[in-house]
């Protein structure tokens, strides 16, 4: 019997972060009606056929269809990814591009952050009325407006934007597809970051904020729910900061015990406590990235100048 609805889910990884997105599949999986399916389509940075092979072996393909996504050069160069002066990799940015990715006869997409486990179907959220918003999101919990004291648009003057402007989290995204398109969100958006590098402290975050001010739709609280907080029955769990795979985490140990119970029936199932220094690994390998980028420019500059 084929499914009666079928929804289009993205999210994108590395091979560090790929134990975290079986935990969100498994949750994504456990928690959908028995008459729909999740196509699932993985941006993948850099990812071995094992890998591959070890989460499509995790999930159940009557109810979880994956689609591996590698972006091409012709897009990445259309668009030009900013280099930020964050330790976040750049694949935060891959969201921004989901739009010319996928079919644009898709009129709805929900992105996920990887590090999430849902506890409620999402069916509900594709069911939201977007009206003449581009997009639907969950107010940030500790970032709640464009003039929070750390984490807000710190320029929101110098932008023409009122501090009183709710402020919300990228990790879970329910995009309008044709609208983005139009709206051409994702050129405007990287041209923002790089105008504004030096108060783009979340970078992606603050881009989509700025050009999407007025133009997105409040969820339930519930639906982008931190793990430092103790809601009983939060709609998703999003493990901000800390992983819970870390000996460091230092969220609700619940949320903990409830990613683990997910994880355990996937392949990823023997997993042990990722250290505090392999987590500093990960962050310098990224910094270290761009700084070489960031060096290659500077040269070819040079030289082309040099050449003139």
């Amino acid at each position: 019997m084929l499914p009666q609805k079928v929804y289009h889910i993205v999210a994108t990884t590395d091979a560090h972060y790929m134990v975290l997105l079986a935990a969100l599949i498994k949750s994504l999986e456990y928690t959908l009606e028995e008459d729909a399916l999740i196509c699932f389509h993985i941006i993948e940075v850099k990812l071995t056929p094992q890998l591959k092979k070890q989460m499509e072996d995790s999930v159940d393909a009557r109810r979880i269809e994956i689609d591996w996504v590698h972006l091409s050069n012709d897009l990445l160069n259309k668009f030009k990814l900013p280099l930020d002066r964050s330790s976040y990799p750049q694949n935060i940015y891959m969201r921004l591009l989901i739009p010319y990715i996928l079919d644009p006869s898709i009129q709805k997409v929900l992105y996920l952050d990887v590090d999430m486990v849902v506890l409620k179907s999402v069916s509900s959220i594709f069911e939201t009325d977007l009206g003449e918003c581009i997009i639907a999101a969950v107010k940030d919990q500790r970032v709640t407006s464009f003039g929070h004291s750390w984490g807000g648009i710190k320029n929101y003057k110098m932008l023409g934007l009122s501090p009183d402007l709710p402020y919300f989290n990228t990790g879970l995204l329910l995009i309008d597809i044709q609208s983005w398109r139009a709206f051409e969100v994702t050129k405007k958006v990287f041209e923002c970051i790089s105008k504004n590098k030096q108060y783009a402290n979340y970078p992606d975050q603050y881009g989509l904020n700025v050009v999407l001010a007025e133009k997105w739709k409040q969820l339930d609280p519930r639906w982008n729910y931190f793990s430092c907080g103790d809601d009983p029955r939060p709609f998703l769990v999003h493990f901000v900061g800390r992983k819970p795979i870390f000996g460091s985490y230092n969220g609700n140990s619940r949320y903990k015990e409830l990613f683990f119970g997910y994880l355990k029936n996937t392949k990823w199932y023997n997993l042990g406590a990722v250290s505090e220094l392999e987590r500093y690994k990960q962050k310098l390998s990224i910094v270290f990235s761009k700084l070489m980028k960031i060096t290659q420019k500077l040269k070819q500059v040079f030289y082309d100048k040099k050449s003139h």
